[in-house]
């Protein structure tokens, strides 16, 4: 008897033997797409083999078998294909990369295994399924580019596929690791051989996918973005220039076409993310200030404060304001004084929104035009949407609500119009007539009828000379008047989900779709025509007309009548307690019926079509009008909360000087139980007589609130938004660093203290004039004596930096570093105020001039519930330790130590020029790369530079 073989080209081969057609084909398309999880679809489910089918099972919690293929036993799992909509979203959320495999023939009609082919891949970062997208949130695909020439460089793209948003930069790894941080995206392209350094700089907190090298060239992706632009060059751009980031950003071009998405058209543009333009807010800062999200679970971010906006695309755009803070005084100073108007207008703003809240997603929405993935009731959407934008255009060309317009019908009522609770509807021209004619509704001719220009010209001069900061605004909207007709006069006002169920287009469209229609409907009139006349003929009261998939049409008879049948029945079937039979003229309608309802989902299904091929073409001018309305939504939104929450406008200057009257923490403050109060604190910092702020006092008494609420306040003011403070002078910032709280880095073997001194060098190395640095407890990490000195040296560093005086607040509990006061001129001691009555502290949170003596640390110990005999026996310990220390002699060796309280003269160029050159060479030195006779060589160099 032969052993079995081991060998596995045996067992390879004995599987090809017996590989069935079916398994051929899905092995075939699953080779071509060996990263994603392929849903193949078979009859009416999609199934998962192998491995996809155990990692689908546990995703989605469905049930896992074994299907004996063969002599091959395989793992299966699979869901009915109407439940796609619920099962894919589940997926890509996992990070998983969906191959969708749908039937490309009728499989009723099909010579053979019906053909099937991948007709989208969805991933993380490229999707349109509204379940898949949160709708307050960019869904981004990000490209990275690493440079062969230069380390220091790094390219990066930004796709919103579902949007059309487009964006490419590059810089230096800190910035991208930044944009990265900022932008948050839900996935990210590499090049493979660059995989280990980008693991190193950008860590694994990203879903990501590497692609070949050859698609990460300058010769391959600078096409493919010119001819999808149709443009010669990028200049128009403004990304010529960034070689890097035009490679991101053409591969993220290329994946599109890998993952079967061609239909693009809605990504127009391109646009440069200008590092320049905006305040500079490091990964660590954006984090610590928990502008958009909270490092602790339960916290509420700062977005969550400002946010209430009306439109989905307004949540997406005040989110990127957020970690974008302007820098530019105009841009800042515009959007304040929309805010100041809208503030002031507070009826014509209440009328906005009530506008705004009508207009959904346009954006989304425009997309899934462009890429032919809208249903009908989408697209009634998008007219309920364009509805909206001629009354908008109107309140801001002439500053006043709608519902100060004599006459008028009420907002209230014209939105339930527009909402089809109302008939009949009222269109925009019904619109126009009743806000521009005092007269609608008696006879008017055509001529009568005022144009939204007339009524521009006939804005009386006495209204308020602010509104024309809206008029820029209104201008950039366009109502897409032709398109909203068409839909409003083709798209019923109930449409189906899906455009294959028929019943979307109106009557009156179409000549044969009404004919049609009307065989339909009286056909089936005539079927209960028939019905009412066999029963009268045969007497059987039971008999009923059904319906069915594989006969069709046929008469019912229950058994205690079956011998009232007449002859010229056909029996087709037999039941238990029935028989159903045919007729020649029941056949002869159902036919009739049958091919009319064919047709009339052919003609509508054309008339679809047409109505979303129209919509293409005003993929631009409505993806501008969802720019615009995003813009408004997120201004009228500050002036809201600006009047809720008691904020003031700022006043910005180009100067450095911040000055801010009983500021308070915007989100704190929210989180007060009812009936207290924020405690205000005034701050001042200039670059002159007061740069540096020491401020000392116990945990819990409020120090880093003031610190993060001081970043909070300029921020806010830089965004354009309304602050809170009663007064607010801010000399715009650059760069806003913070050092605030720690934890450990046990993933990278870094300590609390590791990451402190991290954080610290980032902002000592990236100082400008214009920065705001933010200081809290440096050094506490370590023991007391370096933890004071590295304390020490930074703020001498941030005071004698020559080239650099950074706004700086410094909060610690050492309280050696208040003689700094004494011999630095710019550095001043303040101290977060307490009482201390009866043994209890009580906490004041009032920032006062003075450095403070005690840390209270066993009080707060107390009130943290530390048991009591340890909260005795730890004063205990204290006062022995106070008694034995001599606090004059610890004060007095302070008081003598050397002081660095100048200016180091390597840095002063302008007042010695020969350092000059010095600081040259010593900048354009490679440490790592010197052997010891370069760096003797380079040693005598400096020397002869001094002589």
């Amino acid at each position: 008897m032969a052993r079995p073989s081991n060998n596995p080209t045996d067992k390879t081969k004995a599987k090809k033997v017996h590989e069935t057609p079916l398994a051929k084909q899905y092995n075939q398309i699953k080779a071509k797409y060996p990263g994603a999880l392929l849903l193949f679809r078979v009859g009416d489910f999609y199934e998962t083999f192998g491995e996809d089918a155990v990692r689908a099972s546990k995703i989605l919690n469905i049930t896992l078998t074994r299907r004996n293929n063969g002599t091959a036993d395989d793992h299966l799992a699979g869901f009915p294909h109407h439940s796609l909509d619920n099962y894919l979203p589940r997926l890509v959320r996992a990070g998983e990369r969906v191959a969708i495999c749908d039937q490309l023939e009728d499989p009723a009609t099909a010579k053979g295994i019906v053909k099937r082919g991948v007709t989208e891949l969805v991933t993380p970062g490229v999707s349109y399924n509204d379940n898949v997208l949160d709708m307050k949130r960019n869904n981004y695909l990000a490209s990275v580019s690493f440079s062969s020439f230069s380390k220091e460089i790094v390219g990066i793209a930004f796709l919103d596929i579902s949007t059309g948003e487009f964006l490419c930069s590059q810089g230096n790894v800190s910035y991208i690791e930044k944009l990265l941080q900022s932008f948050s995206p839900s996935e990210v392209l590499y090049c493979k051989k660059n995989r280990q350094d980008f693991t190193n700089i950008f860590g694994d907190k990203f879903n990501t996918f590497g692609l070949d090298d050859w698609a990460f060239k300058h010769d391959f992706a600078y096409p493919l973005l010119t001819n999808h632009f149709k443009t010669n060059s990028l200049k128009g751009f403004g990304v010529e220039s960034l070689t890097e980031g035009i490679i991101a950003a053409g591969v993220i071009m290329h994946y599109l076409a890998e993952t079967e998405h061609r239909e693009v058209g809605h990504i127009s543009r391109i646009n440069r993310l200008e590092e320049e333009k905006y305040v500079w807010l490091d990964k660590f800062t954006i984090r610590n200030l928990e502008l958009v999200s909270a490092q602790q679970e339960g916290g509420i971010p700062l977005i969550q404060i400002l946010d209430q906006t009306m439109t989905p695309m307004g949540a997406r755009l005040l989110r990127k304001w957020l970690v974008l803070p302007l820098k530019e005084k105009s841009l800042i100073q515009e959007r304040l004084n929309t805010v100041s108007y809208f503030k002031e207008n507070d009826e014509l703003r209440e009328s906005l929104e009530s506008s705004l809240k009508q207009i959904g997603d346009l954006e989304r929405l425009i997309s899934k035009v462009a890429v032919r993935r809208i249903n009908p009731r989408e697209l009634l959407a998008l007219k309920k949407a364009l509805l909206h934008i001629e009354p908008i255009r109107w309140q801001l060309l002439n500053g006043k609500p709608l519902e100060t317009i004599g006459g008028l019908r009420s907002e209230h009522d014209r939105q339930l119009a527009v909402s089809n609770e109302q008939s009949p509807e009222i269109s925009s021209d019904d619109f126009l007539n009743e806000v521009l004619n005092p007269e609608y509704g008696k006879s008017v001719t055509e001529n009568e009828q005022l144009t939204v220009n007339e009524v521009e010209v006939e804005t009386p001069k006495s209204q308020n000379s602010k509104s024309e900061i809206l008029r820029k605004y209104a201008d950039q909207l366009n109502p897409c008047q032709f398109l909203l007709d068409k839909i409003q006069k083709e798209l019923r006002d109930d449409p189906p989900l899906l455009s294959n169920q028929g019943g979307m287009i109106r009557q009156g469209v179409d000549e044969d779709l009404d004919h049609l229609l009307g065989i339909a409907y009286t056909g089936k009139d005539f079927l209960m025509q028939i019905q009412n006349r066999e029963i009268e003929r045969t007497g059987i009261t039971s008999l009923k007309i059904s319906f069915n998939k594989v006969f069709g049409y046929y008469l019912e008879v229950t058994n205690a009548h079956k011998d009232k049948v007449p002859t010229d029945w056909i029996r087709k079937q037999t039941l238990v307690n029935a028989e159903r039979y045919i007729t020649p003229e029941l056949k002869e309608y159902e036919e009739t019926i049958l091919g009319a309802e064919d047709k009339i989902n052919v003609i509508e299904q054309r008339i679809f079509n047409e109505l979303v091929n129209v919509a293409n073409d005003y993929v631009h001018q409505i993806q501008q009008n969802a720019k615009i309305i995003a813009v408004l939504d997120v201004l009228t939104n500050f002036a809201k909360i600006a009047e809720k929450n008691n904020y003031s406008k700022p006043q910005v200057s180009e100067d450095k000087v911040l000055n801010v009257k009983n500021a308070r923490h915007p989100v704190i403050e929210q989180q007060l139980p009812l009936g207290e109060k924020y405690v205000p604190n005034d701050l001042y910092l200039d670059d002159a007589t007061q740069q540096i702020i020491i401020i000392t006092g116990p945990n819990m008494a409020g120090k880093s609130a003031l610190l993060r609420q001081t970043a909070l306040v300029v921020l806010m003011a830089q965004i354009g938004c309304f602050v809170p403070a009663s007064e607010a002078q801010i000399g715009i910032v650059d760069k806003v660093f913070t050092r605030v709280g720690a934890s450990d880095n046990l993933s990278k073997g870094e300590s609390t203290f590791m990451v402190e001194m991290t954080e610290t060098a980032s902002i000592l190395n990236n100082l400008s004039d214009r920065s705001l640095v933010l200081m809290d407890e440096i050094g506490r990490g370590t023991s007391t004596y370096d933890g004071v000195s590295i304390a020490w040296a930074i703020a001498e560093f941030l005071h004698n930096h020559s080239n650099h005086r950074p706004k700086t607040l410094f909060a610690t509990h050492y309280h050696e570093l208040n003689e700094l006061a004494n011999d630095f001129p710019r550095i001043k001691n303040f101290n977060v105020s307490v009482k201390e009555i009866n043994g209890k502290v009580i906490f004041m949170r009032k920032l006062q001039e003075g450095g403070s003596e005690h840390s209270f640390g066993i009080h707060v110990a107390q009130l943290a519930g530390i048991p009591q005999n340890v909260v005795y026996r730890a004063s205990e310990i204290l006062i022995e330790l106070e008694k034995n220390r001599s606090k004059e002699q610890h004060r007095q060796t302070i008081r003598e130590m050397p002081k660095q309280n100048f200016q180091m003269a390597l840095f002063e160029a302008e007042k010695n020029p020969k350092f000059e050159k010095i600081e040259q060479l010593l900048k354009n030195i490679d440490i790592n790369t010197m052997s010891p006779i370069e760096a003797l060589l380079k040693l005598n160099e400096v020397k002869k530079a001094l002589d």
